[in-house]
C-alpha cells in the first residue's frame, strides 16, 4: 500500500513539473535573432542559448544565420528584431534612412588574416589576379581594402579584380579552387588553410586598427517600444560573454566552437578558442574610435560616400550599454560565471 502510495506521489508530481515546464515555456518571448555571418564573434549567442541564458531572461531565440546584408534588408523590414552584424551595414542602413543602431559590441577591431594561395610568395604577384572581398561594405571586404593599401596595391591600376564572392564558406571554396588568388578570412578559419600550405600575407589584428566589426544591432523604434525586450537580450549575451571569459568554461566554450565552427582538430579549437578570447571585450560595449574608423574607411574606399556625413552616434546608442555597466550588472555576471 506504501508503495502504491509513493508511486502515485510520484506520478503527481511529474505531472506537475511537466505542466509548471509547459506553463514556463508559454511564458517566454519568442524573438528571432539574425547572425550575419559564420564566425567565432557568434560564439556569445550560441552560449547564451545553449548555456540557458535566453531562457533566463524569459526569451525563446531562434538564432537564424542570414548572410548580414540580407540580414539588415531583413530588420529594416521588421522580419526580424535584433542582429548580430558589422558597423558597415549599420551605417549604410542609417545613411539610406533606415532605423537602426548597434547596442553592443562584440568585436571592436579589425581581426582578418589576408591569405593567398601557395603560389603567391608576396603581395605584388597579386597585380593582374582575382580577389575575393565577401559582401559589399561588410567587414571582410573592408578589411581587403586595407590589406590592399597596406602592400601600396591599387585594384585599377594594377589589374586586381575583386570579386564580391559572399560568406565564408564560399571564399574558401574560391579559394581552394582558384577561382581566386586571395581573400579577407577571420582567424579560425584562417589556421585552417595556413596548414594546407596557404600563405598569410597580412594579420590586420598584428595592425591594432580600431574597427567596429559585429555587434547587437537592433532599431530606435523597439528599444522604445519595448525596452525590456532588448535589455533582457542584452543581458543574456553579457551574461555569455562572462561565461565565455571564465577559463574554468575552456571546456565547454571549446566544445560549442568545435560545434558551430566544425572544426575537429584539438589545435584549431584551442587557437580558436584563445582567439574568441583574445578578440571579445570582457564589457562588450560598441567604440565610438571604432565607428569612426569605419566612417572613414568606407568612405575612403567608395563604399559609402555619405559615411562622412555621419557622427560615430549616428551608428551606434551606448545608453543601454553604459546603465548596464554603471549599474554593476556587467561586474557581477563575472562573479556568476
Amino acid at each position: 500500500m506504501a508503495r502504491r502510495a509513493a508511486i502515485l506521489a510520484l506520478f503527481m508530481h511529474l505531472i506537475v513539473a511537466t505542466h509548471s515546464h509547459c506553463l514556463a515555456a508559454d511564458h517566454l518571448t519568442k524573438v528571432v535573432l539574425a547572425n550575419g555571418a559564420i564566425s567565432n564573434n557568434v560564439t556569445p549567442l550560441w552560449i547564451a542559448r545553449d548555456q540557458g541564458f535566453f531562457h533566463k531572461y524569459g526569451l525563446e531565440v531562434d538564432l537564424v544565420f542570414i548572410i548580414a546584408g540580407r540580414a539588415v534588408q531583413a530588420m529594416l523590414a521588421g522580419q526580424v528584431a535584433l542582429g548580430l552584424v558589422g558597423a558597415t551595414h549599420v551605417t549604410n542602413a542609417v545613411t539610406g534612412g533606415g532605423d537602426l543602431t548597434m547596442i553592443l559590441g562584440l568585436q571592436n577591431k579589425l581581426d582578418y588574416l589576408f591569405i593567398a594561395r601557395p603560389s603567391i610568395r608576396s603581395a605584388e604577384e597579386l597585380k593582374g589576379k582575382k580577389v575575393a572581398i565577401g559582401t559589399p561594405a561588410g567587414s571582410a571586404s573592408l578589411a581587403t581594402y586595407v590589406a590592399l593599401d597596406y602592400f601600396g596595391l591599387m585594384p585599377r591600376r594594377d589589374n586586381i579584380v575583386l570579386l564580391g564572392v559572399g560568406g565564408v564558406p564560399e571564399r574558401l571554396a574560391a579559394l581552394r579552387s582558384g577561382t581566386v588568388e586571395a581573400t579577407s578570412l577571420s582567424p579560425e578559419f584562417g589556421q585552417i588553410v595556413q596548414s594546407e600550405g596557404y600563405r598569410v600575407l597580412l594579420d590586420t589584428g598584428k595592425e591594432n586598427i580600431p574597427f567596429q566589426s559585429s555587434g547587437l544591432v537592433t532599431s530606435h523604434k523597439l528599444m522604445k517600444s519595448n525596452p525590456q525586450l532588448v535589455e533582457n537580450m542584452s543581458k543574456a549575451i553579457i551574461e555569455a560573454v562572462a561565461y565565455i571569459h571564465n577559463p574554468g568554461n575552456n571546456k565547454a566554450v571549446e566544445q560549442t566552437l568545435a560545434k558551430y565552427l566544425r572544426l575537429n582538430k584539438p589545435d584549431q579549437i584551442e587557437r580558436a578558442y584563445l582567439d574568441l578570447r583574445k578578440e571579445l571585450p570582457r564589457k562588450p560595449c560598441p567604440t565610438l574610435e571604432g565607428v569612426a574608423s569605419v566612417l572613414r574607411l568606407m568612405a575612403h574606399h567608395g563604399l559609402n560616400s555619405k559615411a562622412t556625413q555621419l557622427k560615430p552616434e549616428d551608428v551606434v546608442d551606448l545608453s543601454l550599454c553604459k546603465k548596464l555597466d554603471e549599474s554593476g550588472f556587467m561586474d557581477r555576471a563575472y562573479q556568476g560565471s
